[in-house]
């Protein structure tokens, strides 16, 4: 090849030296430095980052800052964040990617706000994401209605789902985005249901029921496609009775017929903004700016305050006179220790804090504020026996919300008084078990195969990968039948009824509030002010005020014990700079892998398919929850 000569375009450069490449040690302990110094630099970093992580919780820690209302506020209740029945804990506030909303600050504040001079009226803004079901709803409409004869309440929302567009009925202003919707179409119960998924994956599942229990469908979801009679006909009577009172109710807030109302749900024809205006559903249909405008130039609103800040700067209530414990109860009833986030009933926080509050000479009486569809039947017996030793020291209140169905009726029927709404959904006295065999599925779509070696012929009896056999599932229907007396003969001694006569209208029937009162398993329809009333007054005790119990714990103190760094002195010094920045990323992880709502289907049948095979064998709960659309 021909020798090409191309000029140097740097002049002025020495020829580089061919260096060696170096040897294979050298090479090693190069990366091994490299490694090193990059290992400090990150440690560096994560140190500089968790003091400041570190201060940041610590300065929010006893925070105060006093929060000053002026005259001539509204109180703003933003309806856009998920209602839950009480405020969540500081842990969840720390790592929830959503703000949520406490169902009892909201109450406190509406309650708080009609007796204060500086508060003008409520301002509440929905968007159909609220999650409301009709039990709260129910009461925060009679706390907006009993706050709407003394002062203006103004709603607005770009789309109400029905709880809302109900809860906005008992307000004197309802707007409406131009462009916007309510959903009002009635209520509906869908129930999802396997039984033909699992016969392709070659899944069986044996339900095992009490054999008058037949309204006890929660398995049959499992086992079936559709509906059984019994339950089809729980569902035409509970959710009629619902909408009877919830259409009557808007009704009359709205000056229409009732027959109107359901014209207007038959045919769809007051969801859209225009039609909802045209059909006297809302007010008007304006923007959110000249919504506040119009609060401003002809209510007189001159400034805003959220619930939240409002709750903590309301007037302090005169605590003098005895305590009335309210004890909280809501989610699923399960065994162990709460992790401090997400709903739950545990047996063991729930069991405690009602022995101290029966104790405790404070304490004059006990409000148990139930919002439960059911769980594990053996761990609700435990908190049933709870409630009944409380008893023994002072009068024990339930307060019913969405539900308190199935074990959550359990642990509530030997209350000395039951408060519940009209749109309650309790009852479902009842039990089953569900036994899934997935041999089957193993066996045909994964190759896998079991064979067995026992010492006695029903050693294997209760396996996932075969049929029951026959004295297991013998075993098994004794099992439920003589739980089934049990629960029935709890109810029939709480409420004072014969036995007979609660076998009767038990069967793992649903009920709602206002035909349970009229069945004997309600004494009151109320909220939960009524339910304190009505404690305070069966211990004869005039000067009382009521409080959270236990107390809420601080956000440090959660984020300890999470990391098992618990400590009875606890000190928020006492612990290092390690430990602290530890616990937050434990904290935050737990929060991520914790599921709080199904939004989907999709989680909602993963959620199924673990408590099939992940739940304890016995089960008091309802199958559903009502979709309040």
């Amino acid at each position: 090849m021909e020798n090409q000569n191309y000029a140097n375009p740097y002049p002025n450069s020495q020829p580089k030296k061919e260096r060696k490449p170096l040897g294979f040690g050298l090479t090693m302990l190069a990366s091994a430095v490299g490694v090193l110094i990059a290992g400090l630099i990150l440690s560096a970093i994560s140190f500089v980052i968790s003091i400041i992580m570190t201060v940041v919780l610590l300065s929010s820690i006893g925070n105060d800052q006093s929060i000053t209302v002026k005259d001539g506020s509204y109180v703003h209740i933003d309806l856009r964040k998920p209602v839950q029945e009480a405020a969540p804990s500081a842990l969840e506030n720390l790592f929830s990617n959503n703000e949520t909303n406490g169902a009892d600050v909201i109450l406190k504040s509406i309650r708080d706000a009609k007796e204060d001079s500086r508060i003008k009226g409520l301002y509440v803004t929905v968007g159909g994401t609220s999650g409301l079901n009709w039990g709260l709803t129910e009461e925060l409409r009679n706390a907006i209605k009993d706050f709407a004869e003394k002062k203006d309440v103004v709603f607005y929302g770009e789309t109400y789902s029905q709880p809302e567009y109900y809860l906005a009925t008992a307000s004197q202003h309802i707007f409406l985005h131009p462009d916007g919707m309510i959903d009002f179409r009635g209520i509906g119960s869908q129930v999802m249901y396997y039984k033909d998924l699992f016969d392709k994956l070659g899944v069986k599942v044996d339900l095992i029921r009490p054999a008058s229990c037949a309204y006890k469908s929660a398995g049959e979801t499992y086992t079936m496609n559709h509906m059984s009679e019994a339950n089809r006909e729980q569902i035409h009577v509970y959710i009629n009775s619902i909408w009877k009172h919830v259409s009557s109710q808007i009704a009359e807030a709205r000056h229409l017929p009732l027959d109107t109302i359901n014209y207007y749900a038959d045919n769809l024809i007051a969801s859209l903004g225009k039609d909802a205006y045209k059909n006297a559903m809302v007010d008007s249909l304006l923007f959110e700016h000249d919504v506040l405008q119009y609060t401003k130039n002809s209510l007189e609103r001159k400034h805003t305050i959220s619930a939240e800040k409002y709750a903590q700067a309301a007037p302090a209530e005169k605590h003098g006179g005895k305590k009335v414990a309210v004890i909280y109860a809501y989610g699923n009833v399960q065994a162990g220790e709460n992790p401090g986030f997400g709903s739950g009933i545990y047996t063991k926080p729930l069991v405690k804090a009602l022995d101290e509050a029966a104790v405790d000479d404070n304490v004059c009486a006990i409000v148990l504020r139930v919002n439960s569809p059911g769980g594990a039947a053996t761990t609700s017996q435990s908190i049933t026996d709870a409630v009944r030793r409380a008893k023994t020291h002072k009068p024990v209140v339930v307060s019913m919300s969405d539900y308190a169905a199935s074990a959550g009726y359990e642990m509530s029927c030997l209350a000395d008084c039951i408060v519940a709404q009209p749109t309650t959904i309790t009852g479902s006295i009842g039990v089953f078990g569900t036994i899934p065999e997935i041999g089957g599925m193993l066996k045909n779509k994964l190759g896998i195969t079991f064979d067995t070696a026992s010492t006695n012929k029903n050693s294997t009896g209760l396996s996932l990968t075969a049929p029951l056999s026959p004295a297991a599932r013998n075993m098994m229907q004794r099992n439920v039948e003589d739980f089934y007396v049990t629960f029935v003969s709890t109810v029939a001694d709480g409420r004072k009824l014969k036995y007979e006569y609660v076998d009767n209208i038990a069967k793992g029937r649903v009920w709602t509030g206002t035909d349970a009162q009229k069945l004997g398993l309600v004494d009151k329809i109320g909220g939960i002010y009524d339910a304190i009333e009505t404690a305070a007054s069966l211990a004869g005790v005039e000067n009382y005020y009521a409080v959270r119990f236990p107390a809420k714990k601080d956000l440090m103190t959660q984020l300890m014990q999470l990391s098992g760094n618990s400590n009875k002195e606890y000190d928020e010094y006492n612990f290092s700079l390690r430990q602290r920045f530890s616990a937050i990323l434990w904290a935050k992880q737990a929060m991520k892998n914790k599921s709080h709502h199904f939004a989907t289907f999709e989680e909602q049948f993963l959620s199924d398919m673990e408590s099939l095979t992940a739940e304890p064998t016995l089960q008091a709960r309802i199958p559903y929850y009502i979709i309040a659309q």
